[in-house]
């Protein structure tokens, strides 16, 4: 029989290593969970000042000038049901042998968010755990601007925009924001319409080639109502 120091020694011992062979796990699990996503071990890490949001189970990155709105774009989201992953700096690293982007938020502010006005918040304290998710991949970019008289925005989307964030390529939009603009609507509008294409339905272009078949086409003079659109 072992003397009760040596037997302390040894049951710390086997906790130790029981504790070790927990860790291995789970750093086994996340290496699984991490290449089943395709995640690459030597992939390099990225980040934007920016905010990512699950919306309607699409990735949603909202870029834009300090200030312009998209703290309170996500909380408006949020509030609508969808899931803040990252706000104010997401991180990224490419996934899918580099034709994606998986993106989190940096660990130490995780889940909070900056409202101008009311400070730091905690969105899973707010609106409970289900809000929010620890990373997701990229699907769709929105970029936030100033609206400003005279500069012409997106009036009729024939086609979207794609935009190229650290190396991967993505359908994009550009949202002017103005005192009258609900820009988490907008949001969920652009990416109901993208998954309508991403299923061959294109209204814009659709009604397109109805006014052509009249001898119209859209952005012409009288093509609705006796008004260009």
């Amino acid at each position: 029989m072992l003397p009760r120091r040596q037997l302390s020694r040894e049951a710390a011992r086997r906790v130790g290593s029981r504790r070790d062979f927990s860790r291995d796990r789970r750093g086994r699990r996340e290496v699984l969970r991490r290449a089943s996503l395709g995640v690459h071990p030597t992939s390099p890490e990225h980040q934007l000042h920016g905010s990512l949001v699950e919306v309607l189970g699409v990735g949603v990155l909202i870029l834009g000038p300090s200030g312009v709105g998209k703290s309170e774009c996500v909380i408006e989201l949020v509030r609508r049901g969808q899931r803040l992953v990252a706000d104010d700096v997401v991180r990224f690293r490419q996934v899918d042998e580099g034709r994606g982007l998986l993106g989190w938020s940096p660990e130490h502010i995780r889940h909070f968010i900056e409202v101008r006005g009311l400070g730091l918040m905690s969105v899973s304290d707010l609106f409970g755990s289900e809000a929010t998710l620890d990373e997701c991949k990229v699907g769709f970019v929105v970029r936030l601007e100033e609206w400003e008289s005279g500069v012409e925005f997106e009036r009729i989307g024939l086609d979207r925009l794609r935009e190229t964030i650290f190396g991967v390529e993505l359908p994009a939009v550009v949202l002017p924001v103005h005192a009258a603009s609900n820009i988490a609507t907008l949001v969920e509008l652009a990416v109901r319409d993208w998954q309508l294409r991403e299923r061959g339905i294109n209204a814009a272009r659709r009604l397109d080639e109805r006014l052509r078949s009249v001898g119209g086409m859209l952005g012409s003079p009288g093509a609705i109502d006796g008004e260009g659109i």
